[in-house]
């Protein structure tokens, strides 16, 4: 079933024609390559780790055949390798030297790394994943940090994608369970859409919603098992983390697979969080803490009385462009975030009247809203129940966060992506503040 909803998901694929996730599919990378990429030479590009745990093999295997393939870029495991957008430059410089496709031999870093450096050097790629640790295999666009700002750089999806079961099972546990922390977040993420949905900021339109969602609580629902090692909870995980990718390629957009838990997650990457622990602290546990308290902001929101708030909203003050800005600022020290943070507030900063207009269809439309948002959302207290079962922190402590941190981070975190989100809606209303309050009060936060 899964192999035939990826089949279907490719034919709307913009980039990618091929995905083979099975046990042993490390043999199939030759074949795969030839239909393809034809005769053209090839590359493979790794780090130090991934090399040896795959790399090699691929590399075996396209000589084997005859293949032209030249020497293998392999890239530092250590210190930790990061999508910075200097090593863009110098695996784009590696591959000026020839006329290779390359082959990416890892996960999140090196398949981002070498995405954005093949484009750059205008020519397709392919990817062999090493472990689920990400949504990304299949997703256009690259997530790279330039002038310390985390932004996604354009470039499209790998043409083929080869995920082989054996390996993936075999990574160490906290990589599969970050890909699985990654996967839940689209829980949330679908409720995000939801609401820009009925609040006609952004419809769900086109094939997104559908390749994601319906396979969702199956792909997320066995995270004991995945972390005990089955082999059928792990074909599921990447199978959703597959999906998403396509989505976001049929989509044209991420909106798909990120949402509020993913802006949590950018602003700390951003800010560094995580990045000198030894390993250093992956997206995905990231985006499980963000998805924990996303869910537990909805469960706020739900509690409340929106239309009453939408009122009050509506007849309440609002901030001009340049008080916007102004605001933002405050919240961002840094000089080159805080510039980012203004650009992305003001893109989607309503006007006095959009705003009123947007309080009125909440107001209208809440019972329809409230109904379509607990079918969606988990209790949040089950969302740490499902990531603790996979192994992922559930705690701000455990990923060196504050509590007063998580708490800022409700404020901070909505300034830094136009996308409309949960973040977006509680704002409008006038009720951000006091519910991220509650989430963070004693007892609050689900432990």
């Amino acid at each position: 079933m899964a192999d035939d909803r990826i089949a279907e998901a490719l034919r709307d694929a913009s980039d990618t024609r091929a995905v083979v996730v099975e046990a042993g599919a490390l043999a199939t990378v030759e074949r795969v390559f030839a239909e393809c990429f034809g005769d053209a030479a090839a590359v493979v590009i790794a780090d130090e780790t991934t090399m040896a745990l795959a790399g090699a093999a691929v590399d075996d295997a396209l000589r084997a055949a005859g293949r032209d393939v030249e020497a293998p870029q392999i890239l530092p495991a250590r210190p930790a390798l990061y999508a910075d957008y200097d090593n863009v430059t110098a695996v784009a410089a590696a591959l000026g030297d020839h006329e290779a496709i390359p082959v990416a031999v890892g996960s999140g870093t090196i398949n981002d790394l070498v995405k954005r450096a093949a484009h750059e050097r205008e020519r397709p790629y392919m990817s062999v994943a090493t472990a689920a640790s990400m949504d990304g295999y299949t997703a256009f666009g690259a997530a790279i940090t330039k002038d310390g700002y985390k932004r996604t750089m354009t470039c499209p999806a790998p043409r083929a994608v080869v995920a082989d079961l054996d390996v993936l099972t075999g990574a160490p546990a906290p990589m599969t369970a970050s890909g699985y922390a990654d996967l839940l977040g689209k829980i949330t993420a679908g409720a995000d859409w939801i609401v820009a949905d009925v609040l006609e900021v952004e419809p769900i339109a086109g094939r997104g919603w559908d390749l994601v969602q319906p396979g969702l609580r199956a792909a997320v629902g066995r995270p004991a098992e995945l972390r005990a090692g089955d082999p059928d909870a792990m074909g599921a995980l990447i199978d959703g983390l597959v999906m998403a990718g396509l989505a976001m390629q049929a989509q044209a957009s991420s909106r798909p697979a990120s949402g509020a838990e993913h802006q949590f997650s950018h602003l700390w990457e951003m800010e560094g969080l995580g990045r000198d622990a030894d390993p250093p602290l992956s997206h995905g546990f990231k985006v499980g803490l963000g998805t924990i308290a996303i869910a537990a902001l909805y469960e706020r929101l739900l509690a409340r009385d929106m239309p009453a708030a939408a009122a009050d909203a509506a007849r309440g003050p609002w901030p001009a462009p340049e008080e916007m800005e102004a605001a933002v600022r405050a919240l961002h020290p840094e000089g080159r975030l805080a510039d980012a943070a203004v650009d992305e507030t003001l893109a989607k900063h309503a006007t006095p009247e959009e705003r009123a207009a947007r309080m009125e269809r909440l107001r209208e439309r809440w019972p329809q809203l409230r109904a379509r948002l607990e079918e969606q959302l988990l209790p949040a207290a089950e969302v740490r129940a499902m990531l603790a079962a996979a192994g992922c922190p559930t705690a701000p402590e455990e990923i060196g966060l504050s509590r007063e941190a998580l708490r800022a981070t409700y404020t901070r975190a909505r300034t830094i992506r136009r996308r409309y989100t949960v973040l977006d809606l509680a704002h409008e209303a006038g009720v951000l503040e006091v519910c991220a309050d509650e989430v963070l009060a004693p007892g609050g936060f689900p432990t």
